[in-house]
């Protein structure tokens, strides 16, 4: 890891470097037919710092981004930081009332927002105590201010505010897969650090790379990927403000030849559930796919490579660590497991009193990384529990075998006793996506009639109408002999699809609920 200056601007390093290094007229930004190059980028970014300082955005207040995968979403979160404020990229598939709750928590007197998403804004604006404008990307704009005439009516000249390297940049709220969300706050060089420790590392990005993900750009995870990774490398960012379908990722890639794709498990899954008549997609383009949000199953590696002959690098990364911590190398891949510790970072797996557990054992994981942010937005009590000092308490219970891999074995409430035996929800999901009918699996723990804890497994099948009592049988059965008797289903119930956050994430506290209102029926097989 290299050092950096005291006085950093992550805009500066992002977006002016890249024509200081003579890179200005290549592509940065491919759009459907719009293609931004590194130039472009620059003078669009100082639009928006200038438009914003002449809002009256000043260092280190709070600027709201509703805005969608576009070279506008870009422009607006380095001129944000360029000015020294603090970027907020807001996920566009909540409701009227999580807005509330965000907005008001970030107190933004400023929103850049999609006109799409106008209408979600509405029924809220009069109880939105702190925002006094609203700036309308694309499409009718009202009463509201055009982002169009207001950064074209700007100069294309903005010097970098000089900040400090720890000062805060931007932040990102967590996706609430256990509750509400919580704004983690972001330092300048973080995002350095992420790029570095990854896609420099690991990844190898250069210039010639074309980066596609399926995460949008408000996750942390997508942010990364489409966002700071081609930037930090003076690659091209593949940029789609349509919601992902599967159909459509193949169309992306095969009409845009991306070399890094970057997905989540269950996007995997329903990728290769998708196919055409005639010829297979071609994702020859491809030299490394990635996945993180969750675990990855080890027969969706196999699936996947076997169809396309490309392999998954699964990794592991969160909100709160922006990027990667835990990854698969090219060439070094551990079907089923996060992979290795990054170069520069710690890792360490303890019990619950904070002792070191042997090698093999499940424990609690920690992380030491520079990408951590610095802590929750006013979230005292939550911050000391997850922030401990150098430390990120993750909240995911691993292992680590003999040659230094890590193997996920669920979020810490996640994890349950049968017959006096640990059972891990993530090894029974990885048995049943094995068995040919199954698309995706859930298992949570339920107590049967006479109060002993027990696997129930919720299950997605590849056709709906294969559902049978003999099918829950024979794949109860299929569980039984790939694992132990304890960690067979009691319990088998089909569902239409799982219950699962906007990046992608599982939510299991709704099966939990799900399961609390039949405990009152009698059990089921």
């Amino acid at each position: 890891m290299f050092v950096l200056p005291d006085i950093f601007n992550a805009a500066d390093y992002f977006v002016d470097r890249n024509v200081r290094e003579g890179r200005g007229e290549k592509i940065a930004i491919e759009c459907g037919e719009r293609r931004v190059s590194y130039r472009q980028l620059a003078e669009s970014t100082n639009r928006v710092g200038n438009a914003l300082r002449g809002l009256g955005v000043r260092m280190e207040e709070r600027v709201q981004l509703m805005l969608l995968d576009s070279p506008e979403f870009l422009a607006s979160f380095f001129g944000t930081i360029k000015i020294g404020a603090v970027a907020v990229p807001t996920n566009t598939f909540l409701k009227p009332a999580d807005y509330l709750y965000v907005l008001n928590d970030t107190r933004a007197r400023v929103l850049l927002i999609d006109a799409s998403l106008l209408p979600q804004i509405e029924p809220i604006r009069g109880e939105l105590r702190c925002l006094k404008e609203m700036v309308v990307v694309g499409g009718p704009k009202g009463t509201q201010r055009a982002f169009d005439e207001l950064a074209g009516a700007a100069s294309p000249e903005l010097e970098a505010e000089q900040t400090s390297k720890d000062d805060a940049a931007f932040w990102l709220y967590s996706s609430g897969s256990t509750g509400a969300p919580k704004g983690c706050v972001h330092l300048q060089h973080d995002m350095v650090v992420a790029a570095e420790a990854y896609a420099n590392e690991i990844l190898r990005i250069n210039e010639h790379d074309r980066c596609y993900s399926v995460a949008r750009l408000f996750f942390a995870y997508g942010l990364g990927n489409a966002g700071y990774f081609p930037l930090s490398a003076g690659a091209t960012t593949i940029l789609s403000p349509a919601r992902p379908t599967p159909a459509g990722i193949y169309a992306d890639i095969e009409r845009y030849r991306p070399t890094l794709l970057f997905s989540v498990p269950t996007n995997y899954a329903d990728l290769l559930h998708h196919r055409r008549d005639g010829k297979d997609f071609d994702l020859s383009s491809v030299r490394h796919a990635v996945s993180a949000g969750e675990s990855l199953p080890a027969p969706i590696f196999a699936r996947f490579k076997e169809r396309f002959g490309v392999e998954i690098l699964d990794a592991l990364g969160s909100t709160e660590s922006l990027q990667m911590v835990i990854s698969n190398r090219p060439g070094e891949i551990k079907p089923g497991s996060s992979g290795k510790i990054l170069p520069g970072y710690e890792a360490k797996i303890v019990d619950e009193n904070g002792a070191p557990v042997p090698a093999g054992e499940i424990g609690n994981l920690l992380i030491k990384a520079d990408s951590t942010g610095a802590y929750y937005w006013n979230q005292h009590e939550k911050s000391k529990a997850t922030f401990e000092g150098q430390w990120l308490r993750t909240g995911d219970k691993y292992f680590q075998d003999e040659d230094g891999y890590f193997w996920y074995a669920g979020r810490s409430d996640d994890l349950f006793k049968v017959s006096g035996r640990w059972v891990s929800p993530i090894e029974i999901e990885s048995a049943l996506l094995e068995h040919a009918a199954v698309l995706e699996a859930a298992v949570v723990v339920r107590e049967d009639d006479t109060g002993l804890s027990k696997a129930a497994a919720y299950v997605v099948l590849k056709t709906a109408a294969a559902s049978s009592e003999a099918l829950a049988t024979e794949l109860q059965d299929w569980v039984g002999k790939k694992l132990s008797r304890n960690k067979r289903p009691q319990w088998i119930e089909f569902l239409p699809s799982l219950p699962k956050t906007a990046t992608g994430k599982l939510q299991r506290f709704k099966l939990r609920e799900r399961q609390a209102a039949q405990n009152a029926a009698s059990p089921r097989r």
